[in-house]
């Protein structure tokens, strides 16, 4: 299914993380992000702070639409999104809707 078209859904401590090979078969739906450890992580370059800022505002607006919020590293041009979902200490089916969706933003 298209993950730009789920939703985040609450996720409750206790409940397990995602297997690797769960995470495996999803990462092709997402080009650009990458797995790194217990999350995924994509670094993306504009022209300009500007640029730079404009994105992570709408980055912002979605997490909150989402209730899904990633870890947000900004140097000027270039800005870095790691997502992880806390709850379940790794990665959550969560964190690959919100890349999609982030990557439909671009």
């Amino acid at each position: 299914m298209d993950l730009t078209r789920k939703k985040c859904v609450p996720c409750e401590g206790g409940a397990p993380p995602m297997s690797d090979t769960q995470a495996c078969s999803l990462i092709p739906q997402v080009p650009g992000w990458e797995l790194r450890g217990v999350a995924l992580e994509r670094r993306f370059k504009f022209k300009d702070f500007r640029e730079s800022m404009a994105f992570v505002n709408k980055v912002a607006d979605l997490a909150e639409a989402e209730g899904h919020h990633p870890d947000i590293r900004i140097s000027w041009n270039r800005v870095t999104l790691t997502l992880s979902t806390h709850a379940v200490k790794g990665l959550s089916e969560n964190d690959f809707i919100l890349a999609a969706k982030i990557n439909a933003l671009t």
